[in-house]
């Protein structure tokens, strides 16, 4: 063959490749075109960039003939490696993430870091199930192991997922292995979860069980007869006015848990679903009062693991009365004040027994944000009044109707700087 001719022969060879590397991604891009108002995400293929449908992808990626050419790859994700592969003979998707970043930001803004997750898909049509499993990276070690099922349809996912009755410790050493309360905590209790998710935009669903959660091993019992660091107790009683207007503002259901509000959280998730990121916390006073004496502020989902660990067992260590009391001698109130004695000096020159109804209410609404609130007061004497008011109208405990309207009204003048 002459030199010409093999020349030809290659040229034409590269063309007809690169003519079918073309007319694939044609197809592949067509086949990706979303719909009007279907679930999109944005598509970079070299110096283009376009959007494709979400739904045509899965349905693209758990197809035999494309599945194939998937199998054995690996991609580069923002959550962190993902290996593919694909068995024909059972036509199902495997997809492995090791490590993973899941962000959670619903709970913090910190992603959590779990070791493997390894994701199993079976399509019929439009309807989806499979596993989901998450591990410490040991097959036979702790594991968090769930079955799902999806429909496509209505341009999105409905997702539906289901966890079976599983060790709490063996959650926390999924999810939060790091954790340094894990080397010492003895946790015991199951956890069971159901959730249903309408993706890409609806709500995010979640009823959790936790039975017979218990913790032992990280010595809050030495906090029994522990002084608080804020200066003098303020020993409140129950009835008083500002135990009363902080159960109000903080924790309403606080003789009625075991440290955690299941029907809080939840309410706190949808929350901060719809805001796009943390702002409803959803903590307990307990969970509170281990954030001010041991975990610190950082907003992330490992500190909230680590806060309902003390919170449970300050439970069972200390009972609610002796918690109450550390809460409101430790309890920040804006501008370095802590401690209930403390503020109510401070703020308004009395003891913190000797609070008059509407000046109770408004040490509790600060504790929303205590040292904007705070600042708020030093330079105009007077108080944001929306929050107050909402306290002063859930107080309970033997108050009346009567002394919720005259704590309101106090509040209205309360809220008017001094001339």
């Amino acid at each position: 063959m002459s030199p010409a001719r093999a020349l030809r022969l290659l040229l034409l060879s590269l063309a007809a490749l690169l003519l079918g590397v073309v007319l694939a991604g044609a197809v592949a891009l067509r086949l990706l075109a979303p719909q009007p108002g279907e679930w999109a995400m944005p598509l970079r293929i070299g110096p283009w960039h376009t959007s494709a449908s979400v739904p045509a992808a899965l349905r693209l990626a758990t197809a035999a003939p494309f599945a194939t050419w998937l199998d054995g790859r690996r991609l580069q994700t923002r959550w962190g490696p993902v290996q593919l592969h694909w068995q024909a003979h059972d036509r199902s998707l495997h997809l492995q993430c090791a490590p993973c970043r899941m962000p959670a930001s619903a709970l913090g803004g910190t992603p959590l870091e779990l070791q493997r997750l390894q994701v199993t898909v079976f399509r019929d049509f439009e309807t989806m199930q499979g596993l989901v499993r998450a591990d410490t990276g040991v097959d036979d070690g702790p594991a968090l192991q769930a079955w799902f099922t999806g429909r496509l349809q209505g341009g999105g996912l409905a997702l539906q997922l289901r966890l079976p009755a599983t060790p709490i410790a063996d959650a926390y050493a999924v999810l939060a292995p790091q954790l340094p309360e894990l080397r010492q905590a003895r946790i015991g209790g199951e956890i069971a979860l159901r959730a249903q998710w309408q993706l890409p935009a609806g709500p995010l669903r979640v009823q959790p069980q936790l039975e017979g959660f218990t913790v032992q091993g990280l010595g809050t019992e030495a906090w029994a007869h522990a002084s608080s660091s804020c200066g003098a107790p303020s020993r409140l009683r129950q009835g008083d006015w500002l135990v009363r207007a902080v159960l109000a503002a903080e924790d309403q259901r606080f003789f009625e848990h075991p440290g955690y509000d299941i029907r809080e959280l939840q309410a706190a998730l949808s929350a901060n679903q719809a805001l796009g990121g943390v702002r409803r916390g959803g903590s307990t006073l307990s969970q509170q009062l281990a954030k001010r004496l041991v975990t610190g502020d950082e907003r992330s989902a490992t500190r909230k693991l680590r806060e309902l660990l003390y919170a449970v067992e300050m439970e069972q260590t200390l009972g609610k009365a002796r918690i109450l009391q550390l809460y409101l001698d430790n309890a920040p109130w804006g501008m370095g004040v802590c401690g209930a004695e403390a503020a109510a000096r401070g703020y308004f020159g009395r003891s913190a027994r000797q609070l008059e109804p509407a000046q109770a209410v408004w040490l509790a609404a600060m504790l929303h944000r205590p040292d904007a609130e705070a600042r708020a007061w030093r330079s105009s004497g007077g108080i944001a009044l929306e929050r107050a008011e909402w306290v002063a109208g859930q107080l309970r405990g033997g108050t009346r109707a009567r002394e919720r309207r005259a704590a309101t009204e106090a509040l209205r003048a309360l809220a008017q700087p001094a001339p």
